[in-house]
């Protein structure tokens, strides 16, 4: 009797740690969104690679509209109330990717930029991971109007093919 009941247990305690196991990776685990798990490797590569000049809550340095004695100006804010979401994702990637200075004389604008490049730092899946992070923190409207622009200028780099 007790080997009879043990074989009909087996099945329902599998079925019971499948289901359990399933919930952590399901629609309601943390792993189940991978834009969620690159948002949360985004805000610790953030901390440890960008929070020193643009500040650990997005807020950039004081005065970051004004140069400073060197003439350059001060790291922006990421969050609303700077620029970053005014950009597609191509130049956010290759701001951080090459530099401010490379990017921007890439398109033939001569900048001071303070932007370092992050090339040898950090892959371009952390690249990607950081602006994920970044873009999860600003307001509906200002994810919508940067998603927008990310469109027009993929639709543009595709129509120039």
């Amino acid at each position: 009797m007790r080997l009879r009941t043990l074989a009909l247990a087996i099945p329902v305690l599998a079925a019971g740690a499948l289901a359990f196991v399933g919930s952590f990776a399901g629609s309601n685990g943390p792993e189940a969104d991978p834009a969620s798990h690159g948002i949360a490797r985004g805000e610790t590569l953030y901390a440890a690679n960008c929070a020193s000049c643009h500040g650990a809550d997005l807020e950039g340095q004081p005065e970051w509209r004004t140069p400073g004695p060197e003439g350059r100006l001060p790291a922006p804010p990421h969050d609303d109330s700077g620029h970053t979401w005014h950009h597609p994702d191509s130049m956010l990637f290759a701001y951080t990717k090459f530099g401010g200075q490379a990017t921007l004389a890439e398109q033939g604008v001569e900048f001071d930029s303070g932007m370092p490049a992050f090339e040898n730092t950090l892959s371009d899946t952390e690249i990607r991971d950081i602006l994920a992070f970044i873009k999860s923190t600003w307001s509906p409207r200002a994810r919508a109007v940067q998603a927008e622009r990310t469109a027009a200028d993929e639709r543009s780099t595709e129509s120039r093919k």
